[in-house]
């Protein structure tokens, strides 16, 4: 059976998309969870090219993955430098990763107006960086950029350009549609010549999505000879994006029936906790994961779902972590909640009445904005009062209140909370201030009053923190989602707060986030 290597670039090619920032800390997330489903390159970003790259780096060789290999990615050397003397390539080298991807020009219009060199210097840039790369016990992928528009330009020097770069010692030959303007048809064609030109060399794909091509022209490269595909999940990315691995795996795996690494149960999943951590909407007609891609509305369709699911439907759901909806009778969602239980060393069995209620409070949450996907501390908590197995115990909030207040002359508000809790059979009442915001000071005088009964607490560390509007249109009324990434000794754990004012959605992510804390702290549930 033919086998597809998935490459994935969310966090290098889909950092670059509008509206999405990710800090390095939410790029180690993303990393290890794409190394938990069985992704087997994960491009971590550009070493050099800013502090977040440089830093995940960093992070990233503390990290153990164990289905996946990081890569770096950066360019041939600059044609006023060496190799061995570019700092861009020494970065690369520094990263401290087994593999490196580089570009280089492959379209002789690039070549002469971008780069403003010759066409045989830019063949030398090509070989010189890849022979000091494996001079320095690097593995490379050489991502081929603006190949289509320059095969068909010049094919001869942009299929040059490859030969240079196998023969150089590139283990992988990306070909790159960086414009996104080529069409399946024309991708077909193009990789059957490259492979007939490289019969022995690996054939990868990097399709952009500027005509909505970029998955067809993915799978039409893999049906003629490519063995790698490179994509993002969800497809974010630079302009339209890229080949959204989403649908390129299950599709290669299920339709194509070839090998495909991934745990295509955790699909949605993982579609869910990037979409989160990125900040962004979920997308909810998105094929196989989309909470309408198995929604069936009344009528035949329901009726013919119900007696054989094949009648409306291409795959199970369940093959991509994802449910049958019948939208005036929600009847699935079991299996992912016993799932989660099971990661939490919680006894929930099939069928029982607590199984259907939980389920059902998890869905009304959901109705009123929660998101449980990239929050796992807070729906364990939830689990685990439903069944009684926690109560908090460790202490209660009995009021708070937050003001901001800025003065003529002062460049920044100053926020002041107030807080009254209640711990075992005594009221703490502690005030704090800040500077950095009302969440900030809400977050000082909720510890200032915990850390005299719970001093562990002080090894918490607040790590990120996002809010998201929930209801478009009705401006300040509108419902706020706030999500909170919590730290303590390597340990990390997120929360979720929702509610028409973004302190309380606050405070609520906070108050889950100490709550759980103490709960692991104390040997209550697993970590």
């Amino acid at each position: 059976m033919k086998k597809v290597e998935i490459y994935d670039t969310t966090l290098r090619d889909g950092s670059q998309a509008e509206d999405v920032k990710f800090s390095a800390s939410d790029k180690l997330r993303i990393a290890l969870k794409l190394d938990e489903f069985g992704i087997p390159y994960i491009e971590g970003g550009w070493p050099g090219a800013n502090p977040a790259d440089d830093e995940f780096f960093k992070l990233a060789k503390q990290a153990k993955f164990k289905n996946s290999v990081l890569t770096a990615f950066g360019s041939t050397h600059h044609s006023s430098y060496k190799a061995g003397e570019d700092p861009n390539v020494s970065a690369l080298i520094s990263a401290g990763t087994s593999v490196v991807t580089i570009f280089g020009k492959t379209d002789i219009f690039h070549v002469k107006n971008a780069l403003q060199v010759s066409t045989d210097t830019n063949l030398q840039m090509i070989k010189n960086t890849i022979l000091h790369l494996r001079k320095n016990g690097k593995r490379v992928f050489f991502d081929a950029e603006h190949f289509f528009d320059g095969y068909k330009r010049d094919r001869q020097y942009a299929l040059k350009c490859l030969d240079i770069a196998y023969t150089s010692g590139a283990e992988y030959i990306v070909l790159c549609d960086t414009n996104g303007g080529t069409l399946p048809h024309e991708v077909a064609d193009i990789v059957e010549d490259a492979v007939y030109w490289l019969p022995k060399a690996r054939i990868g794909i990097h399709a952009h999505n500027d005509c909505n091509c970029a998955v067809a022209n993915s799978l039409a490269a893999i049906k003629m000879g490519a063995v790698q595909v490179q994509g993002t999940i969800n497809g974010i990315g630079e302009r339209c994006g890229n080949a959204d691995l989403i649908s390129v795996m299950p599709i290669l795996k299920l339709k194509m029936k070839l090998d495909c690494a991934g745990d295509l149960e955790k699909l949605k999943e993982l579609s869910g906790y990037v979409s989160e951590i990125a900040n962004l909407r979920k997308f909810k007609r998105q094929p196989f994961v989309g909470e309408s891609a198995f929604a069936h509305k009344g009528g035949v369709h329901a009726s013919a779902v119900a007696r054989h699911p094949e009648t409306y439907e291409h795959i199970d759901p369940a093959l991509v972590g994802n449910e049958r909806r019948i939208l005036m009778s929600d009847l699935a969602g079991q299996s992912n909640l016993l799932r989660k239980a099971a990661e939490f060393n919680i006894p929930l069995e099939k069928g029982s009445p607590e199984l259907k209620e939980i389920l059902a409070e998890i869905k009304d949450l959901e109705s009123e904005g929660y998101e449980f996907e990239a929050a796992d501390a807070s729906l364990e908590l939830l689990i685990r009062k439903h069944l009684k197995i926690h109560e908090n115990i460790f202490f209660d909030i009995i009021e708070f209140r937050v003001i901001a207040e800025k003065r003529e002359g002062e460049q920044e508000a100053k926020s002041e909370a107030t807080v009254m809790l209640r711990v075992g059979d005594k009221i703490e009442y502690e005030v704090d201030k800040s500077d950095e915001g009302p969440v900030d000071a809400l977050d000082k005088a909720l510890r200032k009053a915990l850390y005299k009964h719970y001093p562990k607490l002080r090894e918490v560390n607040l790590i990120d923190y996002k809010v998201r509007v929930l209801s478009e249109g009705i401006g300040t009324s509108a419902k706020v989602r706030v999500l909170i990434e919590s730290a303590s000794n390597g340990f990390k754990w997120a929360t979720v707060g929702v509610s028409k004012s973004s302190i309380d959605a606050s405070a609520k992510a906070l108050l889950d986030s100490l709550e759980f804390y103490l709960l692991k702290a104390n040997g209550n549930g697993s970590h």
